[in-house]
């Protein structure tokens, strides 16, 4: 249930003052020793739902500076502008280096608003991904590690990827810089809009498809939530178009089991580049 599962315990904060938290990272969120980008992002988007009037993620916009370790944190938060309909404010989090200083690892800035509040209409030329049932998708348990070392993430989630964007990890893959997948939580916890800011950064890096392999960290990823999703799993469709320079972006779209657009994102990712290509 919502507010009763792994993801929120490790998403909780402790107020400490105004506009600042504590948290305990959890290492269950990891791959390889570097905690996940999704669940940093889901992390701050809790704070500033409880530091602003807001209670929804309407579009939040993030910069790794440095890679985050499971551990003690602390976040600061600040009230950009508030008004009737949307409130800004951005926010940090902090850890701490040997010497005791207060390192930045990621800011943000965010418009919330109450998604519920919503006017019903849509109109849109985007559909679902063509995918297959989830029982004929494959999980992490399936095959090989995709990334040398733990990922402990795995073991968080409930992730089946489509067959057709897995010849990565057969030594085939296609090139087309695509990756799709039924997403949901492992202890079966619904979707709200926090996981939302998880799930457009939870499956394997569309890296994969385009032949390169180790570790993808994202630079920068901004994330639109525009609908609370239906109980139910998740469809994530990710897709790459140009990678120049070692760097890459990721688009990414999430739709509910109503075939819901609930969440769209485009991250800029750094690539390892091995002999050139």
């Amino acid at each position: 249930m919502i507010g009763d599962s792994e993801f929120d315990r490790d998403t909780a904060l402790t107020r400490r003052g105004p506009g600042v938290y504590d948290i305990d990272l959890s290492a269950g969120w990891t791959i390889i020793n570097a905690v996940n980008g999704g669940y940093l992002l889901a992390v701050l988007g809790r704070a500033l739902a409880d530091a602003l009037p807001h209670p929804d993620p309407f579009t939040i916009s993030a910069h790794y500076l440095t890679a985050s370790q499971p551990g003690p944190a602390v976040v600061r938060t600040e009230t950009v502008r508030t008004g009737r309909t949307l409130s800004t404010g951005q926010a940090s989090l902090f850890q701490y280096d040997e010497q005791g200083d207060e390192v930045e690892r990621i800011r943000v800035l965010a418009s919330y608003g109450d998604l519920g509040a919503l006017p019903d209409d849509v109109r849109t030329a985007a559909t679902p991904p063509a995918m297959p049932p989830l029982d004929q998708c494959f999980g992490p348990q399936d095959g090989p590690s995709p990334v040398s070392g733990s990922s402990a993430i795995t073991d968080r989630l409930m992730l089946k990827l489509d067959p057709a964007t897995l010849g990565w990890a057969l030594g085939s893959p296609s090139g087309k810089g695509e990756m799709r997948a039924w997403f949901g939580l492992a202890d079966g916890r619904d979707a709200d809009p926090l996981s939302l800011l998880l799930a457009v950064d939870a499956l394997p890096p569309t890296a994969f498809e385009l032949g390169l392999s180790g570790w993808v960290p994202t630079v920068e990823l901004t994330v639109h939530v525009r609908h609370r999703p239906a109980p139910g799993p998740l469809r994530v469709s990710i897709t790459t178009r140009n990678l120049a320079g070692g760097f890459l972006e990721e688009d990414a779209e999430v739709w509910d089991s109503q075939d819901r657009l609930v969440a769209q994102s485009r991250q800029l990712a750094r690539v390892r580049l091995v002999n050139g290509g």
